[in-house]
């Protein structure tokens, strides 16, 4: 009866079957994921073409005729016509953009009314006393996230806010098509070079007359990369055929990965700095004096960072953004420091100041205090221009935006104040502040002195420009629902694909056992509590992830649940311990307690491990100040972190090749060959450690680029072919069992074949699950911050000891759970958060001698997934360990069934666990999408969550078809 309802079930589900499923369930899932994020993440609509004439009048007017007349025109004519319909003389001649990149405005203009630090202040002297003496203005200019490079320049010139996942396209630039400063400037006839960061050349090609790009992903480089922008400098300020000079210096922002803000290198590289100033400022006063015309140095950068030098969320570290002008006059009496801005008025501003139309898209609002040395006439005409654009803008978004058909009475109170009032609609709004900013300007315009009715009228226009900027830089753009719903509903149906294989082949084992062992019946269907607390965590992690707090220190969460999990598996080590043992075979009892021994051990190794690991890194936001390991480890000094860090790489070399002699002690002159393979990538890391670890300077870092290569190179070559060959050449051992003379000569033949694949299954999946830790283990040596080397050694002794529990006995779906659950721990523990900031672009670059986006993506995401990777490898290892003997009891050695029996419960609960955690934070982003930190907190966690969802498709992948190719191959060595 029972040998029969197994027999159904296992036909039920055949290997092929389970297969197929389980790949359609992945592809559904991708192919829904990749729907939803297209859907949901916005990309903000754009207006096409460029601003032309139609910028000088009225929204609606009918003047716009002449617009047709540009393509005829000559730059030299479209300028003065540009000039005569604006009314404002351009207020300078020539534009200098500087752009530091990664420099926080605290740096130079202190913070919350206080000066910047003294380390600060003395590194810049030149360009404090420009401030100091009101020659210079400065801003706080807040940058949107993301704040990475590319999308904060595209905010720059052309003044609208991109799209979030723009920090994707930040490693793949593309020529920017939408309306901008510099396709302005190239319109009237402007000539341009550009020096520094090639980003600007991408974004603009064949724009620059000349210009000297630099890649801007080498971070190790904090020397040539500025000295290749410093060396022309001379040179270009001593001519007079260029009308826009662009410099971008990346020297900060790469001393800022490397050390943080406050590494030693950043007073220095902050020195560098105002000397370039200095020389452009003496330059320009000298140009003047020399009748070469007024010249105005803007100092910008794209984005602060973080206390790591990190960037790319929306801290006020990070958005904190610097725009300063200098050569605009005297600033005497007005504060020169405290003044706050949005990065993309930086747009607005320069247009209006040098006499062009202000870019289509444009949602920034002009700078007013740059404006001082022009009259009060020409102040309020350029606010008009910027209402003018702002409010085309409004009516694309608002199509019922119809100012004729609303009555807008102005109130004011017995003073003369305008007093704010209810608004039946937004179009209402925005057309009450328009029409009483325009109605009182209009007043103004036939008066020869405007008098005390500007300040009103300046406060009318600004009432309006805030309002408007405002609501369309926080405009969410519609999603469309039908493109969401249908890859919610494809991750659904795939998670329910998984959940229901998940469940057949756990019932199918169920069966199995109760028909194996039928005096077991009564305590089989028993749940115990390491199964209920193991689909508790889910629980757990669920309903942390409707609070932004829970979402930005989610590895308190991780932390808590793998321990408190491990401790349940260490009460059940203990309770088997002391249970009643069914067999009275004193053997039989000696090998249980020897197992719970091992058992109890492994549990507590891991647990003093992940406590260690739990203290090595304070991440997520809110605590991310207070003190840590690492934190402690860095004030102690480098060298400290460099014998650390040699420490940990020879410990964990030495642990890999005792533990693959160690199991593999009777095959040992095979394992030996094995080891020699890989002991030259291993003294290659050991020497990489010694020798170029740490280093800062360009020349030195790039020595080390070749060896790296080399690296890369036996590494993957080593790997797979250790991996290929293993199921080959394995050797085994003959099997006696025909001794005993029971057995007939078929039987005989049937034993031997069946020991003999189980043998050499057990065996190559060992050395190759051995191959993938090791490897693995390796690469992160390499890429991983110095400071991760110890923490990465915990990770492997917490990996080990799972494995080491788990050895004996069939593949369960609780001591999988606990390998995933503690990758997922690791993953915080080396020091990753939910927010981009946190990404290691540094170690994405090394090794890397032209730039490759393909290349530097994968060793940002291997970086990144150190740990949850390095536990799915694990798998192959686990399985290895694994009692599959039960899988034989057929007359016949069936491949699919032992397939089924060692890799299901592997692949599948990663698989179906990530899955429930992929649709329940899917549905949580659907709930949050009007929530006030949609893109800073729940929209970053979600890009996480999708690249965690790769991870375990490629880890589950790479399990299945190395135990599948294993079997394959041992199969057709055997039979």
């Amino acid at each position: 009866m029972n040998g029969s309802s197994s027999k159904t079930t296992s036909s039920s589900l055949t290997c092929k079957k389970l297969t197929i499923l389980t790949i359609l369930a992945v592809v559904i899932q991708i192919i829904g994921l990749s729907l939803f994020v297209m859907g949901f993440f916005p990309v903000k609509p754009t207006l096409s073409g460029s601003s032309g004439l139609e910028s000088f009048y009225p929204p609606g007017s009918d003047s716009v005729h002449d617009d047709k007349k540009i393509p005829t025109l000559l730059p030299h004519q479209l300028k003065s016509l540009y000039q005569q319909l604006s009314g404002v003389p351009p207020i300078f001649d020539r534009l200098i953009l500087m752009v530091i990149d990664g420099l926080p405005a605290e740096f130079v203009l202190g913070s919350d009314g206080k000066p910047p630090s003294k380390v600060f202040m003395d590194a810049m002297p030149y360009t404090q006393s420009l401030l100091a003496k009101g020659k210079a203005i400065g801003y706080h200019a807040k940058a949107a996230p993301p704040t990475v490079t590319m999308p904060r320049l595209k905010a720059m010139v052309s003044g609208a806010i991109g799209g979030y996942l723009d920090v994707a396209f930040n490693f793949n630039t593309q020529a920017l098509l939408d309306d901008n400063l510099i396709e302005q400037f190239l319109r009237i006839g402007w000539k341009m070079v550009m020096l520094g960061d090639d980003t600007w050349l991408k974004l603009f090609p064949g724009m620059f007359t000349r210009h000297d790009g630099v890649n801007s992903f080498f971070v190790k480089d904090t020397v040539q990369v500025d000295h290749n922008v410093s060396r022309h400098l001379e040179f270009e300020l001593n001519r007079t055929d260029w009308n826009l000079l662009i410099l971008h210096f990346l020297g900060l922002d790469h001393v800022g990965h490397i050390g943080g803000r406050n590494s030693l290198l950043m007073g220095p590289k902050l020195k560098e700095m105002d000397e370039v100033i200095k020389m452009i400022d003496l330059s320009m006063i000298q140009g003047q004096k020399d009748n070469r015309g007024r010249t105005l140095l803007m100092v910008a950068s794209d984005h602060g960072m973080t206390e790591n030098g990190n960037h790319g969320g929306s801290s006020y570290e990070e958005t904190d953004s610097l725009a300063l002008f200098v050569g605009l006059g005297e600033f005497s009496g007005a504060s020169t420091t405290n003044n706050t801005a949005n990065q993309v008025d930086i747009a607005s501003t320069l247009a209006l100041l040098f006499g062009v139309p202000i870019p289509k898209n444009n949602v920034g609002i002009v700078m007013a205090e740059v404006l001082k040395s022009i009259t009060d006439k020409e102040v309020l005409r350029l606010m008009e221009l910027n209402s003018w654009q702002l409010l085309r803008l409004l009516q694309v978004q608002l199509p019922d935006l119809e100012c004729k058909s609303f009555t807008c009475d102005v109130h004011r109170d017995d003073n003369g104040s305008r007093i704010s009032r209810d608004y039946g609609s937004v179009e209402e709004m925005f057309c009450c502040l328009y029409s009483h900013a325009a109605a009182v300007h209009k007043s103004l315009k036939s008066e020869s002195n405007i008098g005390d009715e500007f300040g009103s009228t300046f406060l009318a226009y600004c009432e309006f420009l805030r309002t408007a900027s405002q609501w369309l830089s926080h405009r969410a753009t519609d999603r469309p629902f039908s493109l969401l719903a249908s890859g919610l509903a494809a991750m659904l149906l795939s998670c329910l694909i998984l959940l229901a294989l998940l469940f057949l082949i756990v019932r199918e084992n169920y069966i199995k056992e109760k028909g194996h062992f039928p005096h077991l019946n009564k305590t089989m269907h028993r749940w115990h509590l390491d199964k209920t607390f193991s689909l508790a965590i889910i629980f757990i992690l669920i309903l942390s992830m409707g609070s932004s707090s829970m979402v930005e220190e989610e590895q308190y969460i991780w932390h808590f649940v793998t321990s408190s999990f491990y401790l349940v598996l260490l009460r059940k080590a203990m309770q088997s311990m002391t249970a009643v043992v069914l067999q009275n075979s004193p053997i039989v009892m000696r090998r249980q307690k020897e197992r719970g021994i091992l058992q109890v051990f492994s549990i507590i190794a891991i647990l003093t491990s992940g406590r260690v690991l739990r203290g090595w890194h304070q991440g997520g936001v809110n605590w991310v100040h207070l003190p840590d390991i690492s934190k402690l480890l860095e004030q102690a000094g480098s060298a400290y972190i460099s014998l650390l860090q040699l420490t940990s790489g020879v410990l964990l070399i030495s642990a890999n090749f005792f533990i693959l002699l160690f199991s593999l002690w009777s095959k040992r002159t095979f394992v030996m060959v094995i080891l020699l393979i890989y002991l030259y990538p291993a003294s290659l890391i050991l020497y990489h450690i010694v020798v170029h670890q740490g280093t800062t300077i360009a020349t030195t870092g790039f020595g080390s680029t070749e060896m790296v290569q080399r690296f890369y190179a036996i590494l993957s070559i080593s790997a797979i072919g250790t991996i290929i060959s293993v199921p080959w050449l394995m050797p085994s051992q003959n099997s006696d069992i025909s001794r005993n003379g029971f057995y007939s000569s078929c039987d005989i033949s049937f034993e031997v074949r069946r020991r003999l694949l189980l043998e050499g299954m057990r065996d190559s999946t060992f050395v190759t699950g051995w191959v993938f830790i090791f490897s693995w283990c390796l690469l992160q040596l390499l890429l991983q911050q110095p400071i991760n080397s110890m923490p990465l050694l915990l990770l492997f002794i917490q990996i080990l000891a799972t494995v080491w529990y788990s050895s004996g006995g069939d593949p369960q779906l609780v001591e999988v759970a606990a390998l995933y659950y503690l990758g997922m721990a690791g993953h915080f523990g080396i020091g990753n958060t939910n927010n981009l900031a946190s990404i290691d672009v540094a170690g994405a670059f090394i090794g890397v001698s032209s730039h490759s986006t393909l290349l530097s993506g994968i060793l940002m995401f291997i970086i990144t997934y150190a740990s949850p990777m390095l536990a799915l490898l694990s798998m192959v290892m686990y399985i290895s360990v694994k009692d599959i003997d039960g899988a034989m009891h057929a007359k016949d050695v069936n491949v699919g069934h032992l397939l089924k029996r060692s890799i299901s419960f592997p692949c599948l609960v990663p698989l179906g666990l990530n899955s429930v955690l992929l649709i329940a934070y899917t549905a949580v982003l659907l709930l949050m999408r009007n929530h006030l930190f949609i893109w800073s907190v729940f929209s970053p966690k979600y890009l996480y969550v999708c690249a965690t969802t790769a991870c375990v498709s490629i880890g589950a992948s790479l399990v299945a078809s190395s135990v599948v190719y294993t079997c394959v191959v041992l199969a057709s060595r055997r039979i």
